[in-house]
């Protein structure tokens, strides 16, 4: 049976995507069969994985709205596989808001699936709406990209309400993989400040190493391929390694 991850943070431009795609080559580099998942509308997966809508028969949004299975839409890059989003994912959302279960929309398309990965890794939207609470119900545990700065801090906590909330009437066995420092500075004291004091404030673990901000990392979605494949031997490409093989080891 799978392990499946929601990366999730409701501040945009903390890496979640860039997380998602670099965390899953590596997991495929060490032999897991992974599916990535891309629950953002805005389709940033889908695109940095080299997908357009012209190049999809079906997205997740054919999933959730017409019923169309799972697999039908899974496409593959290289060693992943893909659950596409496309700009109507958003039609989608207000699509599940009448729908009695909406929140175990994702949960009911992926069932079917667990059975062919080792790992699904799902990117959650920028936001705490519905689609979010479709990837935490579906999830066995959260990953929490943080950018440290005061913003994305805060947004922490906010998260953490919302998987109490999820805890509560959707996933009672939700647990938080802990906080991944991305975009990570070293140079700045308040880089450090704010990871130093993440585990004291909100009680998570620290996944270590941070992820330093590179320029390489920047370019990678330009080239459909993850930091790993881009720039195999820069820092970032080795801390999202490390860090891979520290969730390999959660994988059941």
């Amino acid at each position: 049976m799978s392990t499946v991850i929601a990366v999730a943070n409701q501040k945009g431009g903390v890496a979640k995507t860039t997380t998602v795609h670099s965390v899953g080559s590596a997991l495929a580099q060490r032999g897991r069969r992974v599916l990535l998942v891309d629950l953002d509308p805005q389709a940033c997966l889908t695109y940095s994985l080299g997908f357009g809508p012209d190049d999809l028969e079906g997205s997740l949004h054919d999933v959730i709205v017409h019923g169309t299975p799972a697999d039908k839409c899974v496409v593959s890059r290289g060693k992943l596989d893909l659950l596409p989003a496309t700009i109507d994912l958003a039609g989608a959302e207000i699509h599940l808001l009448s729908k009695t279960g909406r929140e175990f929309a994702l949960s009911r398309a992926l069932d079917p699936l667990l059975v062919s990965y080792d790992v699904v890794l799902i990117d959650c939207p920028p936001s705490l709406g519905i689609l979010t609470i479709n990837g935490l119900t579906a999830a066995n545990e959260v990953l929490i990209p943080l950018q440290c700065d005061k913003l994305s801090q805060r947004g922490v906590g906010q998260l953490l309400e919302t998987i109490d909330d999820v805890r509560n009437y959707t996933n009672r066995n939700l647990e938080v993989a802990g906080v991944v420092a991305t975009l990570f500075d070293r140079r700045t004291l308040l880089a450090q400040d704010i990871l130093g004091s993440v585990h004291e404030r909100f009680g998570l673990e620290v996944l270590l190493p941070p992820i330093p901000k590179s320029v390489r990392v920047a370019e990678a979605p330009g080239s459909s391929r993850s930091v790993l494949e881009h720039a195999p031997k820069s820092a970032a490409a080795e801390a999202y390694r490390v860090l891979s093989a520290a969730i390999d080891a959660r994988v059941r």
